[in-house]
């Protein structure tokens, strides 16, 4: 048995007894790690692996029993040498947990920020391949949006919109500022904490804008090697639209077209493919992931080993990743040291073009071979099948499209205890990037009308680089009832990145994918570029609190970038946030309530989402030209895009109020903020005409300013009692954003079927307004503006009724209106679980409602204007069918088709159960005899069950535009996913 002494035995222990036991928890399972004390004395251990300990003590003496996340248990000796402890976990959230706040720590019940703590487990008992992917629903102010697309990266916003260049907040990971996509690996985590308003983020200064989520991985703890081994399979599956096969295609299609008054195309009715069977699969993603830790009392290891490979839902998708990690640390006497090492490779497998879109487009009546065409594949056909969908099955073979990534991240850091109130911490931050693009299409086609290519191929490689320098100074100092922090600190941070590319044409595709050999093929074309940014950093903290009621933080930030000009090189970003624990007054007597605290903050964000160069005009040389009388000849170079000297970091300001409350001795505990949050000086590229020399993209000004406001609340119920326990957990968040200046004088901005305009949300739903169909001729001509004019003359019955909102009679652009908002009104997580001895089970929930979303490819297959298949069982207006909502189907028609109606608008609103799972701890009396110290055997599913009005695949599809972020224009859907697993430790 081995145990690890914390200090030597300092007083005689004559007399003394020998106690063994095992520490377990609530389900029976060894805690190993757990600080075991003599009362009263300098003697202690701690448990080993199995949750064994050994300790000489008197009969009489008190043993006390500690660990992180449950109730600290004591236990008077008598002379019984043998011990059971059974320690319970804390009824609700530890306040006194210590919380990771940027280049320091505190307490969680001492917090005066808005800041949130995920749970590492919570995040593990989900499969995704990103942490912002697993954090949806887990905490309120934070909104994700993702897809089940192998490799791809959920879209991740921190109390809403800030501006329109990126939404993604700022990752730490171990005091190394860089980004938590594909590559890491979220089975090391040992803490997440999400900094939300401006006085939790501001020691971040210019990049915290959009949040800031603080991830620390694990370490190992003192005591013997613990392996631990986790492995998961899961199974993916597709949702599917309903369509019609070929009979009901053809059906409706002649139907489209008899009452257009054109010729029927000459389907071939004995082809009926199913393209969703075709291009869809069933999915499979296997996650291993192997660790070694262990420590003594001046030093610990972790070392992680991980797989993550998912085969797609998709034919040719997929996406691999092998994750490594080394963390250790140690010290002597005033001087500690460590480092935190990752390396991961991930490689993807991409499909070009939309298929979840195309299938679609595709028809019935087309194969999915046709050894007529190029290429040998079926495609859309001008008199047989008139469509321009692409055939998912020829991109799949015809294009190898591959994405892979190495990269290394780390930090090495060092402390030395200056004094007994100071110490200074060098942190050095490294991280490079290998990119590899690949690109190969072979000789064939895949749509209708499609030139015919040669072979292609093209080949892109990138490296980047990031270095951190980091010197930090921090004061702690207790006297009296006051207890001061400082923190004092200065940061420099170089980016670097180069990129080479080429491509070539008309390759033997006998000689392999890729142009290894230069002197194959021909239209050889290669380029580059280069880029370097430097900031330059000072920052500090004050934390004070008086008393434990009373409490202050001040922080400071000036950062200087490479990335402006001198003039408006720096920016200065202070925050102030108070709290009063008005439960520590001694007016405030409440036997339900124990800690109360109410909480304010001011403060300044930055964000500078530009390229390194952008303040700078770009001149491209020319060949010589001759000039002058004697014509002679000069180097020559025209401006290709306009600079913009004057461009400024924008600026957000944030007022938050709060409280935090717990009541029942922490079995209940609830958070409330509530936000104003303004970005001033948002970049935009405001068009400019080409004109003006500018022939290189619009630059980016200092134009717009955003305005979002909210309310969070999250509540926790914990109950424990012996063999049981359940908790339940609720988080809401309301948000509201508007445009309050466009600048240059601007009142709004259209993009697609959106508008911005002042004080509005961004990209409202503008379109034109229908009001119902016409059922007789009568109606038709009765339809008049107030002028007496017949609005739509050309109608026919069964046409929709569109309004004439401008009132001059006709049906055009300028009867569109603002109709309705793409941005939910209220979003919530329900994280419900229950235990039971061995069993463990866990059902959490996620909701978002009042949102209004556009459905492309519903505009795609109901609009009867060709070019799609058709919804299976749709009805349209007929003589004899005149009470559905569907307009007759008529080919080529120039209103009821058109993709900018309301008709194609949908409730986005829904209601997802997003996990559902069910572990078993193996019994202790089955593992002693394998060598294991605890294994457990898991099943979950995820998203198997929405509840929604929306009739696409998924409401909660994700968009990259900022300002039509609710139209699905065929997103990649989420993935119903089964899931089984094992764990063990040795």
């Amino acid at each position: 048995m081995t145990c690890c002494s914390f200090s030597i035995f300092a007083q005689n222990n004559t007399n003394s007894l020998n106690y063994e036991g095992t520490v377990t928890n609530q389900k029976k399972e060894p805690l190993p790690g757990v600080s075991v004390q003599v009362v009263g004395t300098s003697r202690g251990t701690i448990t080993d692996n199995n949750g064994n300990f050994s300790i000489p003590a008197k009969s009489g003496n008190t043993l006390s029993f500690t660990m992180i996340g449950y109730a600290t248990q004591t236990v008077t000796l008598t002379n019984s040498k043998s011990l059971a402890i059974q320690l319970t976990e804390e009824e609700a959230l530890d306040l006194n947990e210590v919380v990771v706040v940027g280049y320091g720590t505190q307490q969680k019940r001492d917090l005066t920020g808005a800041v949130s703590v995920v749970k590492p487990e919570e995040i593990n008992k989900r499969r995704a391949t990103t942490i912002a992917e697993a954090l949806q629903g887990l905490s309120s102010g934070i909104k994700v949006r993702g897809g089940g697309q192998p490799g791809s990266e959920a879209q991740i916003q921190i109390r809403g919109l800030k501006n329109v260049s990126g939404t993604n907040p700022l990752y730490v990971i171990d005091g190394l500022i860089t980004t938590a996509n594909r590559d890491f690996n979220p089975d090391d985590i040992a803490s997440i904490q999400i900094l939300k308003d401006a006085s939790a983020a501001a020691i971040y200064g210019s990049r915290a804008a959009n949040g800031v989520i603080i991830i620390t991985t694990k370490k190992g703890k003192e005591g013997p090697m613990k392996i631990s081994v986790s492995a998961n399979t899961s199974f993916q599956i597709m949702p599917r639209y309903k369509l019609a096969d070929t009979k009901e295609f053809a059906e409706l299609n002649y139907m489209a077209y008899d009452n257009a008054g054109k010729p029927r195309q000459n389907l071939d009715m004995n082809i009926n493919t199913d393209w969703q069977k075709e291009t869809y699969r069933v999915g499979r993603i296997n996650d291993i992931n192997t660790s070694f830790s262990g420590g003594s009392a001046n030093g610990s290891y972790y070392t992680s080993v991980g797989y993550f490979g998912n085969k797609g839902a998709v034919i040719g998708t997929a996406f691999d990743r092998f994750n490594v990690r080394v963390n250790s640390q140690g010290s002597k006497g005033i001087f500690s040291i460590g480092e935190n090492i990752a390396i991961s490779n991930a490689k993807s497998d991409e499909m070009e073009g939309n298929p979840i879109l195309d299938v679609v487009r595709l028809l019935p009546t087309i194969p999915v071979y046709n050894e007529n065409n190029p290429g040998g594949y079926g495609y859309g056909d001008e008199s047989k099948a008139r469509t321009f969908g692409t055939n998912p099955v020829a991109i799949s073979n015809l294009i190898d499209r591959t994405n892979q990534n190495l990269r290394l991240k780390g930090n090495l850091w060092a402390e030395l205890k200056l004094f007994k109130l100071l110490t200074y911490r060098l942190n050095l931050g490294y991280e490079t990037s290998r990119d590899h693009y690949k690109f190969f299409r072979k000789p064939g086609n895949w749509t209708l009308n499609q030139d015919y290519e040669p072979s292609i191929a093209n080949e892109n490689r990138a490296e980047s680089e990031n270095k951190l320098i980091e010197n930090t100074l921090t004061f702690k100092n207790t006297f009296d009832k006051h207890n001061v922090t400082l923190i004092g600190g200065q940061s420099y941070q170089r980016s670097t990145y180069a990129r080479i590319w080429g491509q070539k044409r008309n390759l033997p595709t006998s000689l392999g994918k890729y142009f290894d050999v230069l002197d194959q093929g021909n239209d050889a074309s290669l380029g580059g570029w280069r880029d370097r940014s430097d900031l330059l950093s000072y920052f500090g903290r004050l934390e004070y609190d008086y008393n434990n009621k009373y409490l202050i933080n001040v922080v400071f930030r000036a950062d200087g970038s490479s990335k402006l000009s001198l003039q408006n090189k720096w920016g200065y970003y202070p925050s102030v946030s108070a709290a009063w624990r008005v439960s520590n007054e001694a007016f405030f007597n409440s036997a339900v309530i124990n800690d109360f605290k109410i909480r304010a903050s001011y403060g300044t964000l930055g964000s500078s989402n530009i390229g390194s160069y952008e303040y700078m005009a770009f001149v491209n040389t020319l060949p010589t030209i001759a000039i002058g009388s004697d014509q002679h000849s000069e180097p020559t170079g025209t401006q290709v895009r306009l600079s913009n000297p004057v461009l400024k970091w924008e600026t957000l300001k944030q007022q938050n109020y709060g409280f935090d409350m717990a009541l029942l001795n922490n079995k209940i505990t609830l958070n409330g903020e509530y936000f104003i949050a303004t970005t001033y000086d948002v970049l935009y590229a405001s068009p400019i005409l080409m004109t003006t020399g500018n022939d290189g993209g619009n630059p980016r000004t200092n134009a717009l300013t955003l305005r979002n406001s909210g309310f969070e609340f999250s509540g926790n119920y914990r109950e424990t009692k012996n063999d049981w326990g359940y908790n339940i957990g609720l988080n809401l968040t309301t948000l509201r954003n508007k445009v309050t200046e466009l600048g240059y004088g601007r009142k709004e901005l259209y993009v697609g079927n959106t508008i911005t305009a002042l004080n509005n949300p961004i990209g409202m739903w503008y379109v034109l307004n229908t009001d119902g169909i016409f059922q007789t001729t009568e109606e038709i001509n009765n339809y008049k503006n107030s002028k007496g004019i017949v609005i739509q003359p050309n109608a026919k019955p069964g046409d929709i009724r569109f309004k004439d909102n401008n009132d001059d009679g006709k049906i055009t652009n300028e009867d569109k209106t603002i109709t309705s908002s793409p941005w939910p009104k209220l979003e919530l997580g329900l994280n419900t679980g229950f235990q039971y001895k061995n069993f463990d089970f866990t059902m959490d929930w996620f909701g978002s409602f009042g949102s209004t979303v556009f459905n492309g490819p519903r505009s795609v297959m109901d609009r009867f204007d060709d070019n799609s298949n058709y919804r299976k069982g749709i009805q349209p207006w007929t003589e004899q069918n005149k009470s559905t909502t569907t307009p007759r189907a008529i080919y080529a028609s120039t209103l009821n088709s058109r993709g900018d109606i309301d008709r194609w608008l949908e409730n986005g609103s829904f209601f997802r159960l997003k996990l559902l799972s069910l572990s078993y701890a193996v019994p202790q009396t089955l593992l002693k005899n394998v060598g294991f110290s605890n294994a457990r055997i898991s099943v979950s599913a995820q998203n198997i069950i929405t509840f929604t009005k929306y009739t696409g695949l998924d409401p909660e599809f994700s968009n990259g535009s900022i300002f039509e972020k609710g139209f699905d224009y065929g997103a990649f859907p989420n993935l119903k996913l089964y899931s089984v697993g094992v764990q063990f430790d040795l």
